[in-house]
């Protein structure tokens, strides 16, 4: 059975204090200085005897190789957390303690408490720490040269690509093709939420009510497609790090924007971001706001009081701020409020008061079987904006895909081939967190 965090907590009181060094899992590579100058500080004003030191892996690695340390016993006591199904699996194996009682997770709301938690929303196994939000960066200086203003609907958008491309000087569009993860996470996943009106649209294809088929996912297809005239001469050989250089550079006029990447360009060019364009002036606008990490502690650590007492602290308002504000682009989950010193941050922080946020499609449920949605989408998107593939066939191979393996895609697929629209969806249960129907949890 898994000990309850009020036990270690009221354990780790009764003990003297010594000196414990904790070990952190991670994908971020650079936050080493981060954790000495900003945060350990601050934590070490009340508990001096805790040290931590971070064991880092590039983001691509991180998954394969953390997995492997906790098979072999030798992960740290401290694990950085996927969202989703990539923690709930760790936790499911017995990986993860169970947090659900930790001091200071009243501090977060349910959303994004629901990035960590069970299907049924009974148990949360990771503390939300940040989400990053996507859309578009843009060149002031461009912009101002040429008469520009950020698009707000597509017709702006697609006025200033052509105005661009028609100037010759810049590259419309900094995108990089080669990548087929940035292709549909920062393309399809970034515009498509304005036309399948972002939670509406992702629950709609959970619960089976809506197919990949359907005009809204095909649509943001096509608007995909329609960008290929103004991402370069040769787009299926520009990687992210040459789209990123080259709007670092002022060779750009916009790029594709994941708020992770802001701090590759502060200091570098004059720079603003803006929400996903809508179809007309008015329309309420969706953006994705993507829990992205949270805190766990590795249920096999010897030093579980001591790493309690520190992802405890990292719930207060102190350390969302110091986070927030070390860490530009990446977004405290908590409800605290603080200031967010960067200007861009601040501007795309803003979008949640004024557009309705969404999460990407493979988020919850259509990524735990085979073919993955996360990985389809990925590979499609990619061949679409390089014209390798059709919108429509990009769309029916998703679909296709959902239909052979998640149940309600499946009878969703059938409903459209027998011509049913009145065929029952199969019983799903409805997670407390989330409101999400499951197909997964028991009823």
């Amino acid at each position: 059975m898994w000990k309850s965090v009020s036990a270690l907590l009221v354990w780790g009181l009764s003990t003297a204090a010594v000196s414990q060094e904790l070990v952190l899992e991670t994908w971020r590579v650079d936050d080493e200085a981060l954790w000495k100058e900003q945060f350990l500080p601050r934590f070490q004003a009340i508990h001096p005897e805790i040290t931590l030191k971070l064991h880092s892996q590039r983001s691509a690695d991180y998954d394969r190789e953390l997995a492997e340390r906790l098979a072999a016993g030798k992960a740290g006591d401290l694990i950085t957390c996927r969202p989703y199904d990539q923690s709930l699996r760790l936790f499911q194996q017995g990986h993860l303690l169970d947090l659900t009682d930790l001091p200071g997770m009243e501090n977060f709301p349910s959303f994004a408490k629901a990035a960590w938690q069970t299907d049924s929303g009974a148990q949360t196994f990771c503390l939300p720490i940040a989400s990053v939000i996507q859309g578009f960066y843009f060149n002031v200086d461009i912009f101002n040269a040429l008469g520009l203003t950020p698009p707000r609907t597509r017709a702006d958008f697609f006025a200033v690509l052509e105005k661009v491309k028609q100037d010759g000087r810049y590259l419309p569009l900094a995108l990089a093709a080669h990548d087929s993860w940035v292709v549909s996470e920062l393309g399809y996943q970034n515009i498509g939420p304005n036309y399948w009106h972002g939670e509406d649209g992702r629950l709609a294809l959970i619960n089976g009510q809506a197919r990949v088929t359907d005009a809204p996912y095909v649509a943001a297809f096509r608007e995909l497609a329609s960008w290929r005239p103004y991402i370069g001469d040769h787009p299926a050989d520009a990687t992210e790090a040459q789209a990123v250089d080259a709007f670092a550079a002022g060779k750009a006029a916009m790029i594709v924007a994941g708020s992770w990447s802001l701090a590759q360009f502060t200091g570098k060019v004059n720079f603003g971001a803006f929400p996903p364009p809508v179809a007309r002036e008015g329309d309420t606008c969706y953006f994705t706001d993507h829990t992205d990490m949270g805190i766990g502690i590795n249920a096999a650590s010897p030093n579980k009081e001591a790493a309690l007492k520190l992802v405890e602290w990292m719930a207060n308002a102190d350390f969302a701020e110091r986070f927030s504000n070390s860490v530009p682009g990446f977004f405290s989950l908590s409800n605290h409020f603080f200031e967010l010193k960067d200007p861009v941050a601040s501007t795309m922080m803003g979008w949640r008061d004024t557009c309705d946020s969404t999460l990407r499609l493979g988020a919850q449920f259509l990524t735990r079987g085979e073919p993955s949605l996360t990985t389809e989408l990925a590979e499609v998107s990619q061949s679409v904006v390089l014209g390798t593939m059709t919108p429509e066939a990009a769309a029916a191979r998703i679909q296709q895909g959902l239909a052979s393996w998640y149940p309600p895609q499946k009878a969703a697929t059938r409903r459209a081939s027998l011509c049913e629209a009145d065929e029952p969806l199969p019983t799903l249960a409805t997670s407390a967190a989330t409101g999400t129907e499951s197909p997964f949890a028991a009823p």
